[in-house]
């Protein structure tokens, strides 16, 4: 079954900005963790970064695909359809930092850190099975190869925190 282009291109910017949100958010709060900063620390941290990186994965989206659109055309075209994915990998960064981060504000540093990662991996999971429903494709099989890659950007977070604290 063919689809829609556009289509094709929100639902890749969505899987892209949930799946690169929960993993970078989850890996560099993790790795802060770890080294034993404050948890106010932890969490205006994990703000900027959220409001940060949502706003540079969008703007990221649109200029490479407004780029590609054009190599592929060899002229230029309408920008709407590249604004529209922008703002996809927007909302989805954006919403999915959320995930990582609301146990630095509920619990302590240390269980925070335990639950962070344990939604992040779940919400993994979670997001495997909805791209494999979406695709028709596996979708046990799908939630653990997001979940598994997820898993080791985490370890990287870590591991990184327990070497320059």
């Amino acid at each position: 079954m063919r689809r829609n282009p556009s289509a094709v291109s929100y639902f890749r910017n969505f899987i892209f900005g949930v799946e690169d949100s929960l993993v970078s958010t989850v890996g560099l709060l993790s790795g802060i963790a770890i080294a034993h900063i404050p948890r106010e620390t932890i969490f205006l941290t994990g703000l900027i970064l959220i409001f940060v990186e949502a706003f540079s994965m969008a703007a990221g989206t649109f200029l490479s695909e407004y780029s590609a659109e054009e190599y592929a055309r060899g002229a230029e075209h309408s920008a709407k359809g590249n604004f529209v994915s922008g703002a996809v990998m927007f909302f989805s960064y954006f919403v999915s930092g959320f995930v990582p981060l609301v146990p630095y504000a509920v619990w302590p540093v240390k269980t925070a850190l335990v639950f962070s990662i344990l939604f992040s991996v779940i919400a993994l999971f979670t997001l495997g099975i909805i791209g494999a429903k979406m695709s028709g494709t596996h979708f046990v099989k799908n939630g653990l190869r997001m979940a598994a890659i997820g898993s080791a950007a985490i370890i990287v977070g870590l591991v990184a925190g327990i070497l320059l604290r």
